[in-house]
């Protein structure tokens, strides 16, 4: 099965087990000295023995006085980081894995008060529109001793055992900056002209082939095209003419990506992005090359994998986010247990989390693998159920983990699922436009819990009674929640909730539409009524549209209202709805402004679905309460409830 993905491949000396590549991913879980720590042992570990080919490490630092990307990650910028990093390389080989150390620069990417609150070094001064630093143009000496910076930490990871060494060219950070155009605007020898631009990688190429010989595998990535429109920028025959170029100078392999901080959603995709979508960058440029290259496309589908190997799209299948979520993905498509992977699902709650991690000081998390970043917490799952009973109230994403975690610890989960289906939020969650990944999840739980032989009761509301005659050890529950409506609104056959068009209780087509409430749940509602053929009118009472969402997930679909022409009031109240006429106040000015619609859609958020915990409380020692049944959140939160009281209790 898959015989091309699991063939043996090879880049420049080192020989590989197959094609299976486990890209580069923050994940904040170094030492806050930048060496490395225990945890990111086992997190690298865990995808080594989950039988990846190849680890590329996170990006690690050359530069430790100016050059930090967060204040928790690998530094190869001294020698004495290369002791951590002789451990991690012994660990992952001790799994039949090779592990590729990737070094980088962030540049004007970067954040200033965590570089000696300097500016940021670029090639030139451009303030990066994401994280809006100040950046400062390398002088042609600072330039010079930055290519001696790379070299250094390519000897280290030499040094260490690595199996070799990506330099990170891509995704916006100073390597590629000097590349760009349109960060480019120096006119000494590292700018102006194609070859000038290309000269600072050019230089590191060579100081890295000198300090550790030709044999030390060199890999380059590259954001082939970095999607910026309207200005000079890196198009895909810039990208392809600059891995040409890295062919001649003798590197051994080109790992394809694309995209800078300002075109973000293009390098990690959100979820609505297909399976593939950028396969064809990577096919152009293995047209050009004869060296191996690798490619990333958002693939999670092992049977995918190796088609697009046979067709000879790439030499290596590259992911990140997809290890991130199943770190034995690679063991299961090899074993054929393609119903036991847990694809990725595009949420980008991974990026979210990394992203604010130096204010959370928390490690970058995966939402539907609460054990990714955890694997010394989570390592050993204790197996001392003893078939006790365990009920579980309700077949959502909370209820479904609890279960598969009570399941492998030897309980014996009971699930009680008034409804004729498992699934709770997920199965609203599934339907809107670009959202059919989390079916996958939804999936993934029911198979798993069918495979542990989880007893699951549809279509049967717990009573006290019928927990009772199961002498349950403890009580779960995990009865989700329901749309939240103040007291002066009511469903009508004009006004809906977002629940009841999800659900496709509510049908409205051809209608001028209204829906309050711009979170994800009304903005994804939003689009699956625009889709339907009517006009559609967004009100937030918050100032912004989309208040609290991720800003990727929420340019994602904003985009997508766009072409649907869907209107927008933020800072607009509902006062209250009468017939087809709703009245909504401007928070600013405190003035009223009377609107006419056919149908009013609410998403104004969800409230605990109503439990009698005090009979619960008073007939069981123990009973906890789950995911949306404690507080509604996010799949996250519903499935690390679900988790962690399963694995506690």
């Amino acid at each position: 099965m898959f015989t091309h993905l699991f063939s043996k491949g090879r880049i420049g000396t080192l020989e590989l087990k197959n094609r299976v590549v486990m890209s580069p991913m923050g994940n904040y879980l170094a030492n806050a000295d930048g060496s490395v720590s225990e945890a990111d042992i086992a997190f690298y570990t865990a995808r080594a023995k989950g039988g990846v080919g190849l680890i590329f490490t996170e990006c690690m630092i050359v530069d430790y006085r100016r050059g930090k990307g967060n204040t928790h990650q690998i530094a190869a910028a001294d020698d004495r980081f290369i002791a951590g990093l002789e451990r991690l390389a012994d660990s992952v080989h001790a799994h039949d894995a090779r592990i590729i150390g990737q070094i980088y620069h962030p540049g004007r990417q970067g954040v200033s008060a965590i570089n000696e609150n300097l500016p940021m070094l670029a090639p030139s001064v451009t303030e990066c529109g994401v994280v809006h630093q100040p950046t400062a143009a390398m002088t042609t000496a600072e330039v010079e001793d930055m290519v001696g910076k790379f070299a250094a930490a390519a000897l280290r990871l030499k040094k260490a055992g690595l199996d070799g060494v990506e330099v990170h060219g891509a995704h916006g950070y100073l390597v590629n900056e000097f590349l760009s155009p349109y960060t480019n605007r120096r006119d000494d020898r590292y700018g102006g002209s194609f070859d000038n631009r290309l000269r600072f990688l050019a230089e590191i190429v060579e100081a890295i082939r000198r300090a550790c010989g030709p044999d030390f595998p060199l890999v380059v990535r590259l954001s082939v095209d970095e999607f910026v429109e309207g200005q000079p920028s890196l198009k895909l025959e810039d990208g392809v003419r600059i891995a040409q170029e890295l062919e001649k100078l003798g590197v051994d392999a080109i790992d394809v990506s694309a995209g800078i901080y300002e075109t973000m959603s293009v390098a990690w995709e959100p979820t609505s992005y297909g399976e593939g979508w950028k396969l064809y960058l990577s096919e152009a440029v293995k047209k050009a090359v004869k060296v191996p290259v690798i490619g990333v496309a958002a693939i999670r589908d092992p049977a995918f994998a190796d088609k697009v190997l046979e067709e000879g799209k790439l030499d290596f299948v590259g992911s990140a986010r997809q290890h991130f979520a199943d770190p034995e993905w690679a063991n299961k498509a090899k074993e054929g247990r393609i119903d036991d992977i847990r694809r990725c699902i595009s949420c980008l709650f991974c990026m979210e989390t990394l992203i604010s991690a130096d204010f959370t000081h928390l490690p970058c998390r995966c939402a539907i693998n609460i054990e990714a970043g955890r694997e010394i917490r989570y390592g050993d799952m204790p197996e001392d159920g003893d078939g006790r009973v365990v009920a579980v109230i309700g077949g959502g994403p909370a209820g479904l983990e609890a279960a598969r975690i009570l399941a492998r610890r030897k309980f014996r989960p009971v699930i009680f699922e008034k409804q004729d289906r498992l699934g709770g939020q997920l199965l609203l969650a599934e339907v809107p436009p670009g959202k059919e990944k989390i079916g996958w999840l939804l999936d993934w739980l029911v198979h798993q819990v069918e495979a542990a032989g989880v007893e699951v009761r549809l279509g049967e509301e717990a009573t006290v009674e019928s927990l009772a005659a199961l002498k349950p050890y403890a009580v779960l529950v995990a009865a989700g929640s329901e749309p939240f409506l103040p007291p002066n609104l009511k469903r009508s056959d004009i006004t809906v909730t977002a629940t009841d068009v999800l659900s496709g209780q509510a049908k409205i087509a051809d209608s001028k539409v209204a829906v309050i409430g711009s979170g994800m749940t009304g903005i994804e509602t939003a689009e699956l009524l625009a889709n339907g053929g009517n006009e559609v009118t967004v009100f937030e009472m918050a100032d912004a549209i989309g208040p609290g969402l991720y800003f990727q997930n929420l340019l994602d679909i904003m985009a997508h209202l766009k072409t649907h022409d869907v209107d927008f009031y933020a800072g607009h109240r509902l006062v209250g709805i009468d017939g087809r006429q709703a009245v909504f106040e401007q928070r600013d000015t405190g003035e009223t402004r009377t609107f006419d619609f056919d149908r009013y859609v609410l998403s104004l958020g969800n409230r605990p679905t109503p439990v009698p915990m005090e009979h619960l409380t008073g007939a069981f020692d123990r009973v906890f309460l789950l995911g949306d049944a404690a507080k509604p959140g996010r799949i996250r939160n519903a499935l690390e409830t679900g988790y962690q009281t399963a694995f506690q209790l």
